[in-house]
C-alpha cells in the first residue's frame, strides 16, 4: 500500500495535507495519533469512502485513486462493527459475499473457516442485540475475513470494549493478522494499541506525518518533540536545557531536553530537585518532582518509591539518556550519543 502525496481539504480546512507513507505486504501499521489528527480521514481515502483532493492511492501496484471501494480489494472493520440488528450472526457475516453474488457454497466454506478461527461457531444463530461488545467485534471481524481481501482497514475497533477485553483483542487481532499474512492498516488514538500491536508506526499531527517509524524507533528516536511527548507512559519530560546547569550534564545551551522519566533515577548528585508528589501503581512509582526556573520533571522509579513533598532530591540519567529539539521547529538535534537523524515528513 502507498499513499503519495495525499491531500483532503474540506472547504477552507485542510484534515491532510502532503500525507506519504508505505506499507510493505503483510505490514501491521498503525494510523496514530491525538483526535482530529486525520487519522480516520487518511483510512477512509484508503477505502474510497472518501475522494482525495490531491495525491494518490496505490493497492498492490495498482493506482485505485479514482476506484469505488468494491475495486480496491479491501475489506474494514468499523468502530461501530456496522452490524445488521435483524439479521443472523451468520447472515452479518455473509452479507457482502451474498451481495457481490458469490455462489452459496463457497459463501458456506468462507463461513466455516472464519467461524472456526474466531471460534463462535456457537453464536451463528443469534443476532447482535444478544452478543457483548466483544462477541459483536469478533462478528465484524468475520466479515473482513471471508472477504479474503489482502488488505484489512481498521477504524479504532476496539475503542467501545473495557480495558481487559481489549488487550485480549489485541492479541487476537494480531494474531489474526500474522496466520492470515494480510497487510492491515489500523487507526487508533491508543499508544499502547500501536505500541505493542505494529510494525510500522504511522504518526500523524494536524493532518500531516509527523514520524513514520518503527514503535521502537518512535520510542528511542522521537523526531520531533511531539513525537517524545506522545509516545511513552508517562511522556518523556521536555524541558530548557539550562536546567541541567550544574548537574554535571552536558547540554547545548538554548535547546529543549528530554529525559525519559523511566530513565531518571534517585542518586546523591545531578538534577537538583523537590519532590511535589509521588503516585505509587504498583510495579512501579511516578514522582514527581519542581526543578530550577519552574520546570518539573517526572521520574517513574521502580517498586514502592516512598518520597514525601518536599523532599529534597537529585535525579540522575545518563548522557545517552538525553535528547535536544530545536526550541522553534520542534525536531530532533542529532548528538553524539544519538547520531541516528530521523526524516520528518
Amino acid at each position: 500500500m502507498r499513499l503519495v502525496g495525499i491531500g483532503r481539504s474540506f472547504g477552507a480546512t485542510a484534515a491532510l495535507t502532503d500525507v506519504s507513507f508505505t506499507v510493505a505486504a503483510g505490514t501491521f501499521c498503525v494510523l496514530l495519533g491525538p483526535s482530529g489528527c486525520g487519522k480516520t480521514t487518511c483510512l477512509r481515502l484508503v477505502a474510497g469512502l472518501e475522494q482525495a483532493s490531491a495525491g494518490r492511492v496505490e493497492i498492490g501496484g495498482r493506482d485505485v485513486t479514482h476506484l469505488p471501494p468494491a475495486g480496491r480489494g479491501i475489506a474494514m472493520v468499523f468502530q461501530s462493527y456496522a452490524l445488521f440488528p435483524h439479521l443472523s450472526v451468520a447472515e452479518n457475516i455473509v452479507f457482502g459475499l451474498r451481495a457481490r453474488g458469490v455462489a452459496p457454497v463457497e459463501r458456506r466454506a468462507r463461513l466455516e473457516r472464519a467461524v472456526a478461527i474466531l471460534g463462535i461457531g456457537h453464536l451463528l444463530g443469534r443476532r447482535p442485540g444478544q452478543l457483548s461488545g466483544g462477541q459483536q467485534q469478533r462478528v465484524a471481524l468475520g466479515r473482513a475475513i471471508v472477504a479474503e481481501a489482502p488488505v484489512c482497514l481498521m477504524d479504532e475497533p476496539l475503542s467501545n470494549l473495557d480495558a481487559q477485553l481489549r488487550a485480549d483483542m489485541r492479541r487476537e487481532i494480531l494474531e489474526l493478522q500474522r496466520r492470515l499474512g494480510i497487510t492491515m492498516l489500523y487507526v487508533t488514538h491508543d499508544q499502547t494499541e500501536a505500541m505493542g500491536m505494529a510494525d510500522q508506526v504511522v504518526l500523524l499531527r494536524d493532518g500531516r506525518v509527523e514520524q513514520d517509524a518503527a514503535p521502537a524507533e518512535l520510542y528511542a528516536r522521537p523526531a520531533t518533540g511531539f513525537v517524545a511527548t506522545f509516545i511513552g507512559t508517562p511522556p518523556m519530560n521536555v524541558f530548557p536545557a539550562a536546567v541541567l546547569a550544574g548537574s554535571g550534564l552536558a547540554f547545548q545551551a538554548g535547546t529543549l531536553a528530554g529525559i525519559r522519566p523511566e530513565s531518571l533515577s534517585l542518586a546523591g548528585a545531578g538534577i537538583a530537585a523537590t519532590v511535589t508528589h509521588a503516585e505509587y501503581l504498583g510495579a512501579d512509582t511516578v514522582v514527581t518532582c519542581a526543578v530550577a526556573s519552574g520546570a518539573r520533571l517526572l521520574a517513574r522509579l521502580p517498586g514502592l518509591a516512598a518520597q514525601r513533598p518536599g523532599t529534597a532530591v537529585h535525579l540522575a540519567c545518563g548522557p545517552h539518556d538525553i535528547h535536544f529539539f530545536d526550541p522553534a521547529s520542534g525536531r530532533r538535534i542529532v548528538t553524539a550519543s544519538h547520531p541516528v537523524s530521523m526524516e520528518v515528513s
